[in-house]
């Protein structure tokens, strides 16, 4: 099973992608490829640009890693309440070549955030909208207080409730 795996921010200490890249860990016997959003920056989209340059490259190079995977984890950066401009970027681009970006791909939907609520808004929007665009979403998994529950040299979930909750929803649904 190849699984592509991403966060939802252009940061390179993104703490999204840490948890998109531990969850991907925990799938048997997967090829896991981790994307990061900086390899596929693009200027802002706008329909005037769009004209000017036509389709982006890297928005063509981003459909094709979809293409090429069985299953999705995606963790969601939260910015003011919804998606980081980095992601919604991508999305813009994306979604003018292919509106469904995601391409009826099962989907393991994650946010995080240092505060309490980890990402909730921006996983309740993401639920919401992405299924129009082709997520298929098996399951969903909020990690609250980032700092405070993941270990960043063991590069893993260190509150043994939410991990064990994770690994639940994981073997429950996939």
């Amino acid at each position: 099973m190849k699984i592509i795996a991403f966060g939802g921010s252009n940061s390179t200490q993104s703490i999204n992608k840490h948890l998109a890249t531990y969850a991907s860990s925990l799938f048997e016997n997967a090829d896991v490829e981790v994307l990061d959003l900086n390899d596929f920056a693009m200027p802002l989209f706008s329909v005037d640009l769009e004209k000017h340059i036509g389709q982006h490259e890297l928005a063509k190079a981003f459909l094709a890693k979809i293409e090429s995977a069985d299953l999705l984890v995606v963790s969601l950066a939260e910015n003011n309440g919804n998606y980081s401009a980095a992601f919604k970027n991508l999305f813009d681009w994306c979604s003018r070549i292919m509106k469904e970006i995601f391409q009826q791909k099962p989907m393991l939907l994650l946010a995080t955030s240092p505060g309490v609520r980890g990402g909730a808004s921006v996983l309740e929007i993401a639920n919401n909208a992405l299924p129009r665009y082709g997520a298929q979403i098996k399951a969903t998994f909020s990690l609250p207080a980032f700092n405070a529950n993941f270990d960043l040299e063991e590069n893993k979930i260190s509150n043994a409730e939410l991990d064990k909750e994770l690994k639940d929803i994981i073997k429950s649904s996939f």
